[in-house]
């Protein structure tokens, strides 16, 4: 079992130390690679995370208009700005915004999940909303 198996954090420790001392040759090139690719996978996740519980919260005010209320709009409201946020530390997500298949699973999770906490299975196969809409800080769908 190696020291990365072992205890990841000793080993990630263990690792800055090296690469702080110059000793390349000690490094553990391939479990150092794909840690550095997860760590761009979990900013990934988070993106997606906060927009399909947006997008989820948005179904469920334009559908639940009669349940509409403080929680969920304050939901709409922290998850913009933690979208905002999360696109001005990476910015390189913001071509996610731009990809169809992004927005197609988005949407598929963010309307499944909006089904299953309203029991309504009224909702579109696609998002009938731009991007822009969605990430506008003041903007909800009217009732339908």
């Amino acid at each position: 079992m190696t020291r990365y198996e072992q205890d990841i954090v000793a080993w990630a420790n263990e690792q800055a130390q090296l690469l702080r001392a110059g000793r390349f040759d000690q490094l553990d090139i391939a479990h150092l690679s794909e840690e550095i690719e997860d760590v761009g996978k979990s900013e990934q996740r988070e993106l997606t995370n906060r927009m399909v519980l947006l997008l989820a919260h948005l179904l469920k005010w334009h559908y639940q208009p009669e349940r509409r209320g403080a929680s969920w709009e304050m939901t709409i409201r922290n998850q913009r700005k933690g979208i905002f946020r999360r696109l001005k530390k990476t910015p390189s997500l913001k071509t996610d915004l731009s990809d169809a298949d992004w927005w197609d699973g988005v949407w598929e999770d963010a309307s499944a999940q909006a089904a299953q906490e309203t029991g309504l299975a009224v909702f579109p196969d696609t998002c009938p909303w731009r991007a822009e809409q969605v990430l506008e800080t003041d903007w909800l769908p009217s009732a339908q």
